[in-house]
């Protein structure tokens, strides 16, 4: 006889099979994958009643975690340090902006009392990191366009989770000062930023001096410093999600042991996180809801899509070198997606009248946003002028393969010019007789190393070696380097 339990395991199964299926249509469509994992939320919950708001969020929480995580590796901070003005002033003035004008319409659209309204603009004032580069990752937008929508994605959520925290203690204790909730932003942004920095310290030194006897631990000990990170945070009463990205920027522009694999964990990690949250989040929607509040939905996702966020946009980057296309696409970029959602969970454990109307109307906008601008964001970047040329990603001719319990690894890097080795023959480099060149990808083809073998700037060299020697190896290949040194990742 089948059991309760699998049936639910068997269910999961299929859910994450489609799950993954159905991004091969996401990018065809132009859609979030968000949409699909949501609908497919929204399918079992014509046959499994579903209704627990802090499971719902407690998961939400955790794939936020390991979003911005994965997010904040992949920010080089050479790349947004130009438009970090205009990133914090899109995360904090345009998420100010927004929620203002969304909660003056949200007053007189949904009949609700002020601080009840602000709460809605609150909940739908930040942008959606993963919605906007499943759309945007296929094409080449200008760097300076899709730096600034990183970096604000990544550092608007602490704005738009603090400004609803602050606004739900405001309708359940009217009497708080208003003076009270301006420290309280200086202090969880401040001391998020600075937990973050000392966190990101602590875990680039210990994954890189600890020596585990498999290389999958190191994946789990990034993850693991992530939530410890964010739970710490929470802990004291800053904002962990700022501190879970700080930490992440710190690790990803660090020399990171094992980097490569700690990302592409990472990447399917965020995946399955994704699919369980928006799943769980389409089975908290009760369909038979919706109707009644289509038209509302609609006009505040219209209100918000075209007056909030462009207005919010341009305010915010009014000094800003942005040309007027550039600033008409950043507006119709910021895709409502996961945090939103997750935000309007909150009203629902505070135990709020409203808690439920909220959820279904931000649920609704979130979705037409998705639909809408995720199907239109690449025609109108075209039509801007601001896409260029497909960049072909060269080809991935060598997978390396783990070697176990094994002292050994191997170490890579690509040579650039002014590099000490560039130009010279391997039998001049006095390597160690422990230390092997393993192999050269020079464009689409593989050398084979040998002692008169000409390293040429463009190679990516691979080199087995033992574990004690790492730093000496890097010594080795950079302590000449004429130019900025490159990240050496390392894969055992």
């Amino acid at each position: 006889m089948t059991s309760l339990s699998d049936s639910i395991i068997f269910l999961l199964a299929i859910l994450l099979l489609i799950g993954v299926l159905t991004t091969k249509f996401s990018t065809r469509f132009g859609l979030p994958a968000l949409v699909f994992f949501i609908a497919a939320g929204m399918i079992l919950n014509r046959f499994v009643f579903f209704d627990n708001a802090f499971l719902t969020q407690l998961v939400g929480m955790l794939a936020l975690i390991v979003i911005l995580f994965e997010g904040g590796m992949q920010t080089k901070f050479k790349t947004i340090k130009p438009v970090i003005p205009a990133a914090l002033s899109l995360a904090t003035v345009g998420v100010l902006l927004t929620t203002i004008i969304v909660g003056v319409c949200a007053k007189y659209i949904l009949h609700v009392t002020w601080p009840e309204a602000f709460l809605f603009g609150s909940i739908v004032g930040s942008t959606d990191a993963a919605a906007v580069f499943s759309v945007l990752g296929g094409k080449n937008i200008k760097e300076r366009i899709t730096s600034t929508l990183e970096a604000e994605s990544g550092s608007n959520d602490p704005m738009a989770v603090f400004l609803t925290v602050s606004l739900i203690e405001w309708i359940k204790q009217p009497e708080a000062h208003i003076w009270h909730l301006i420290l309280s932003f200086f202090w969880e942004m401040g001391f998020g930023l600075i937990l973050g920095l000392v966190f990101g310290w602590i875990g680039v030194r210990t994954i890189n001096r600890i020596n585990f006897d498999s290389s999958g631990l190191y994946p789990v000990m990034a993850i693991g410093f992530a939530i410890l990170t964010y739970s710490s945070a929470s802990l004291i009463g800053v904002s962990g999600l700022l501190a879970v990205y700080i930490m992440a920027m710190v690790l990803g522009n660090s020399d990171l042991t094992y980097s490569r694999s700690i990302l592409s964990f990472n990447s399917g990690f965020a995946w399955m996180m994704q699919i369980g949250m928006f799943v769980l989040l389409g089975l908290l929607v009760f369909p038979d809801q919706l109707p009644s509040i289509i038209w509302e939905g609609i006009l505040l996702s219209l209100l918000l899509m075209l007056v909030a966020r462009p207005i919010g946009v341009f305010i915010s980057t009014m000094f800003m070198k942005f040309s007027f296309n550039e600033k008409i696409l950043i507006s119709w970029a910021g895709l409502r997606g996961a945090v939103p959602i997750v935000l309007a969970t909150y009203p629902l454990m505070a135990g709020l009248e409203i808690g439920h109307l909220f959820f279904n109307v931000v649920f609704f906008v979130v979705l037409t946003s998705a639909v809408i601008q995720g199907s239109t964001i690449s025609p109108l970047a075209t039509k801007l002028g601001l896409v260029g040329e497909q960049v072909a990603l060269p080809p991935t001719l060598l997978e390396l393969v783990a070697l176990g319990k094994t002292k050994s690894e191997i170490n890579h890097c690509e040579v650039r010019e002014g590099m000490v080795i560039a130009g010279k023959e391997i039998q001049q480099l006095n390597l160690p007789d422990d230390v092997l060149f393993t192999a050269i990808i020079r464009g689409e083809q593989i050398v084979t190393p040998r002692g008169n073998t000409v390293i040429e700037p463009g190679d990516t060299i691979y080199i087995l070696a033992p574990k004690t020697k790492r730093d000496q190896i890097k010594r080795l290949l950079f302590s000449q380097n004429k130019v900025q040194q490159d990240t050496v990742s390392s894969t055992s």
